[in-house]
Formats: C-alpha cells, sequence, structure tokens
C-alpha cells in the first residue's frame, strides 16, 4: 500500500510511542520517547510552526518528519525538516512524501532555506541530493559504553569549586539560562541562535521530560555557575549529552571536562550502560573532551541545505 502523510495525533499515545519507535529504530544513538515528542508538540512557540509529521502505510507508521521555523535564528525564513524512515521500510516512498509534505508547510509560513540532518550514507545523501539539498557543515553521534568502558578518575574539584546539579536550581533556574544562552552562542554551526525569551526556555529546555536534573551537572566557581553539562535519559539504560559548556569567562581550566566527568560516574552508578553525544565536526575542543572520556564515533550526520526560490 503506498504510504500517506499525515500529523502525529497529539491526544494518541499510541502513535507518538510508533513516532518514538522510527526515531528509535533510524537513531538508535538519540534518546526518544513519547513523553518527549509530545511535550515538543505542545511547548513550541507559535512563530516556531513547529509540526511533526508521520507516514503510515497498512495502519502502521514508518517514517517521521520534525519541521519548523528556526524563530531563534537573526536571520529570517530558515527552515529546517529532519527526516527519518524505519530500517525496515526503507525504499517505499515514505521519506519522499515526507520531504514534499515539510516543504510546502514551510514554503507557505516564508521559510526562504531549507536545513536538513541527512545520515552520511551514500543513500542517503544521494536521496537529498536528488532533492535539491546540497551537503553543508556535518556532525558525529560518539557512543561510550558506560558498562564496561573505563573512565577516568573521579576527579575532586579546587577549593574554589563546587559541583552541583541541575535539580538543585529548581526554585530559581535562570542562572542556567544564562549560561546556556552564552555557550549556545558560541556553538559552531551554520544556523545561529540566540536564546533570549527565559520563560520559553524553562518550559523547552528545563522542564523538557528528557532532561535529567539529577545527573545534570552544574560547576560552580565562588558561587557563580561556569560550566555544565546538560544530560538526557530514556529512564531506562540510555544516557545521552545534550550540552556542555563552560562561560567565556572560566574557559580553559577544565571545567567542563570536570562536569561531565562527575556526570558520567554518577550515571553509571544509577545503572545507565549506554551513553552517546554528538558534535560538530568542527568543534576541535569538544572532540578532544570526548576521546579523552573513550567515546568513539559511531555515525555521522551532514547537514543539507536548499535555497527557496
Amino acid at each position: 500500500m503506498t504510504p500517506i502523510v499525515r500529523a502525529l495525533r497529539t491526544a494518541d499515545r499510541a502513535d507518538a510511542e510508533a513516532f518514538a519507535d522510527v526515531r528509535r529504530g533510524a537513531l538508535p544513538f538519540m534518546v526518544s520517547t513519547a513523553e518527549s515528542l509530545l511535550h515538543d508538540a505542545t511547548s513550541a512557540p507559535a512563530e516556531a510552526h513547529y509540526q511533526q509529521l508521520v507516514a503510515e502505510a497498512d495502519g502502521e507508521v514508518i517514517g517521521t518528519v520534525q519541521l519548523g521555523i528556526a524563530h531563534d535564528s537573526h536571520a529570517p525564513g530558515q527552515g529546517y525538516l529532519n527526516v527519518y524512515v524505519h530500517p525496515e521500510h526503507v525504499r517505499r516512498g515514505a521519506g519522499g512524501l515526507l520531504v514534499r509534505a515539510a516543504e510546502e508547510r514551510l514554503a507557505a509560513v516564508g521559510a526562504t532555506r531549507l536545513l536538513s540532518w541527512v545520515l552520511d550514507t551514500p543513500d542517503n545523501r544521494a536521496f537529498a541530493e536528488r532533492r535539491g539539498y546540497t551537503s553543508s557543515r556535518s556532525a558525529h553521534f560518539l557512543r561510550l559504553d558506560l558498562a564496561k568502558g573505563t573512565l577516568p578518575s573521579v576527579q575532586s574539584p579546587p577549593p574554589d569549586v563546587e559541583l552541583h546539579t541541575a535539580a538543585d536550581f529548581a526554585d530559581d533556574p535562570r542562572p542556567l539560562f544564562d549560561l546556556d544562552a552564552e555557550t549556545v552562542a558560541d556553538e559552531p554551526s551554520d544556523l545561529d541562535a540566540e536564546f533570549d525569551d527565559y520563560e520559553q526556555w524553562v518550559a523547552q529546555t528545563y522542564r523538557h521530560p528528557l532532561l535529567d536534573h539529577d545527573l545534570s551537572t552544574v560547576v560552580l566557581v565562588d558561587g557563580t555557575p561556569a560550566a555544565f553539562t546538560a544530560v538526557r535519559t530514556d529512564g531506562r539504560n540510555r544516557y545521552f549529552t545534550g550540552m556542555t559548556g563552560t562561560a567565556r569567562a572560566f574557559r580553559g581550566r577544565g571545567l567542563a571536562k570536570l562536569a561531565k566527568n562527575d556526570s558520567l560516574h554518577r550515571a553509571r552508578a544509577a545503572g545507565y550502560t549506554e551513553a552517546f553525544t554528538g558534535n560538530d565536526a568542527g568543534n576541535g575542543p569538544m572532540i578532544a573532551i570526548n576521546k579523552w572520556f573513550g567515546y568513539e564515533v559511531c555515525a555521522t550526520e551532514v547537514r543539507h541545505v536548499r535555497e527557496l526560490g
């Protein structure tokens, strides 16, 4: 049966579970749950034009796309679409249908440039190129065996440094917002971003169901938040570092390593067996830190870009 494309049914938990199953099958190094998908759908601001679509065949969800406008970018009209088809259902036309549907929706809300992450395989790159997309920057997924791997020994912080968790900021997470905003602004990317809406950040990021407040480590220097590692977990065995960063005034002191090492040791003690992270291919300092921990590249994605006429 030819697949059809429709919107995710946000009132139907089974539909969200099916969406998450496709994402886990296509991207086994990412953390995805039904709760996180529903949260994304309900917390996105109107100006993001965020949508989640599925491709369905014979009553089964076999492909997905998440799309929207990068409303926090200085450049207007920056649209994005990330399409994934379950490995057991490729070459059935689902991917092409999802791309066309997403492009139509993005063009209708003013997108002039489209960006899409594509797994770095010959088939996937050819799929994107046939549809007018050209390759841009790339990023790696990395994996660390927490169950059997050897972590660096636990480090004692210097006298002026304290280790806390994101949970310690539950009453007032604004210091974490300020730290996140500064580090994101310096992150290598072909799509700039600026965090300037604190309430939106609280709703979308700090209260995100995947963010593990207890395993996310925050480093304080003389009481000032200086570095952090934000961790997402699936509540089962998978741990994913969403962002690790250091404020500009505190760089060069090894604080990012300190935060990440503390979090990884506590994650292993909590029973997590696999740790994943992602790195822009041009982010040499962070790649070096992850290699120091024993992470190894397990997959690569390449950002592809299409300019709309």
